[in-house]
């Protein structure tokens, strides 16, 4: 999670979920430091789900791709 530009070029997205706004305050801090341009809040802990369903896209694509140096990215 720390320097992700340096493990795969280009914009990327990083999700957060939870129930206490404050900690995610925090989190989304830490993500900006670790160099991290597009922290995006989905909401609630519920939503923290959906994120875990990109597993199984992100294992087809490191098995495709045959690196784990990528990621994803939401384009608006």
């Amino acid at each position: 999670m720390v320097r992700p530009h340096q493990l795969a070029e280009g914009a990327h997205s990083v999700f957060v979920s939870g129930d206490d706004a404050e900690a995610k305050r925090i989190v989304s801090g830490l993500l900006v430091s670790f160099g991290h341009t597009d922290v995006i809040d989905l909401g609630d802990l519920s939503t923290a789900r959906g994120t875990e369903m990109l597993l199984p896209l992100w294992l087809r694509l490191y098995g495709r791709l045959d690196t784990a140096n990528f990621n994803i990215k939401v384009v608006r």
